[in-house]
């Protein structure tokens, strides 16, 4: 019985004590509620960091261990080279879209050939010069004994009509110093008019001789001399003027030696001819659907490019060209007109072998030129090389450098032509990213066959 009533005792005093305990909790909420709340607060906010910095983490470690298979592709440096990786910027540009036509490098009518001629007949008795050979303005050819019959009997008259000069002045001088009279007035004027007509005869001869083909030169050292020209040199003739440029020579090489020594030729005949390629033309062949783009570029005078098409795959570009002219005649078998653009040329080699001078131009006619011409602009795009761009099927890709690995982000092209690819600017690449300029179809295969797996054993077999 007192085990029984100690019990209840206890429990009630228990439950006595929790209830003053909540009682005096309740009346003095005012001063403890508010720092409890603050405590709470402040717990939840750093667990809330704490989260956050693991979800970073967590991002950070997908960023880098959870690319797609698929889609990315890491690669080692020994990788890079033998692809034949090179970077490429992205950045905004404009551009401008061309067709391609096909040309040929053609000498320059009229300029391009020289052809020297015998200036009197006669007989070739040294020929100084080898075919090939690159000359300058001046220098010796060909050494001719003249044999013209009409030359010689015209030089012959010319000195004639010196020495009877000379003799009328003589006696002119005679005359003068005796003194004053009557006969002697009236000679010295008879001797005045004679020498009038023999200084006009000694002019005319003088003007033969040149239309003959001597040079002033030549004729006043007949008239020095007093003697008769029995040969002469033929010397390089000098350029056409129109492309020379400033102190500097102007070259001409030996294209077609004609002559021999020891052979007879005439007044008129060709001794050599001579080849002037500082500049050529670049002969483009449009066609009907070219027609139209070529007469609006010639029209706007806007630049054209030509591209020389070689074997082993180097092409050089010459930009900024201008159309010169186009033909006023369409072809009647290939339905092709031509169109002419000048050409500025230079010398890649120099050299002198034996005492005799080779020079080698970059451009030589018969090379074959691709001719871009000018279609349509676009401005504030991204334009990337054909190289860099992949497609397989509908879909076209570009590999972004990103890190140690690239990732293959698939783009929309707007257009494109030989060289370059025009991408839409849609948010899929960034000024500033880098992409693989070469090497990205070897990625693109490497990135198949990391995906493909093993070989089939069946592959390449039918059953």
């Amino acid at each position: 019985m007192n085990m029984t009533f100690f019990r209840h005792y206890k429990l009630w005093i228990s439950l006595l004590a929790v209830v003053m305990i909540v009682s005096a909790g309740f009346v003095l909420r005012d001063r403890w509620l508010p720092e409890v709340q603050e405590l709470i607060a402040s717990e939840s906010v750093a667990a809330e960091d704490q989260h956050a910095d693991h979800d970073d983490h967590a991002g950070h470690d997908h960023g880098h261990a959870g690319h797609d298979p698929a889609k990315s592709l890491e690669l080692s440096e020994k990788a890079l080279r033998n692809v034949g990786f090179q970077p490429y910027v992205v950045e905004l540009q404009a551009f401008t879209k061309t067709t391609s036509v096909p040309a040929m490098v053609v000498e320059r009518p009229g300029r391009s050939q020289l052809d020297v001629t015998a200036p009197l007949t006669g007989i070739v008795t040294r020929v100084y010069r080898i075919e090939g050979e690159a000359i300058t303005a001046g220098q010796p050819l060909f050494d001719l004994r003249l044999t013209h019959e009409d030359l010689v009997t015209a030089q012959r008259d010319f000195l004639r009509s010196a020495e009877e000069l000379d003799v009328v002045g003589r006696e002119l001088k005679r005359l003068k110093a005796i003194s004053d009279g009557v006969i002697a007035g009236k000679r010295i004027l008879e001797r005045e008019y004679e020498m009038q007509k023999t200084k006009a005869a000694l002019l005319a001869q003088r003007e033969g001789l040149l239309l003959h083909g001597l040079s002033e030169e030549q004729v006043d050292n007949i008239l020095a001399t007093r003697s008769l020209l029995d040969g002469l040199t033929v010397v390089t003739p000098q350029g056409t003027g129109d492309y020379a440029q400033p102190n500097s020579e102007h070259l001409f090489n030996i294209q077609k030696l004609q002559v021999r020594p020891g052979q007879q030729v005439s007044a008129g005949d060709t001794l050599c001819v001579l080849a002037d390629h500082h500049h050529l033309y670049i002969e483009g062949k449009a066609f009907e659907e070219d027609a139209e783009q070529l007469n609006r570029a010639a029209r706007e005078n806007w630049k054209v490019s030509a591209v020389l098409m070689s074997r082993g795959g180097r092409r050089d570009a010459e930009e900024n060209l201008q159309i010169l002219y186009l033909s006023d005649r369409v072809d009647p078998e290939s339905r092709a007109f031509h169109f002419y653009i000048d050409l500025p040329n230079s010398v890649i080699r120099d050299q002198e072998l034996n005492g005799h001078r080779f020079i080698g131009w970059k451009y030589k006619p018969g090379q074959r030129f691709e001719v871009r011409i000018p279609v349509r602009q676009f401005e504030n795009r991204i334009v990337l090389p054909v190289d860099a761009v992949v497609e397989e099927g509908a879909e076209t890709f570009v590999f972004q450098q990103n890190g140690d690995h690239f990732d293959r982000i698939e783009v929309h092209v707007e257009d494109r032509d030989q060289d370059y690819v025009v991408i839409a600017n849609d948010g899929s690449l960034y000024p500033g990213d880098v992409v693989a300029a070469k090497g990205a179809f070897q990625m693109q295969l490497t990135l198949k066959n990391k995906a493909g797996g093993g070989i089939d054993p069946h592959a390449g077999h039918n059953h």
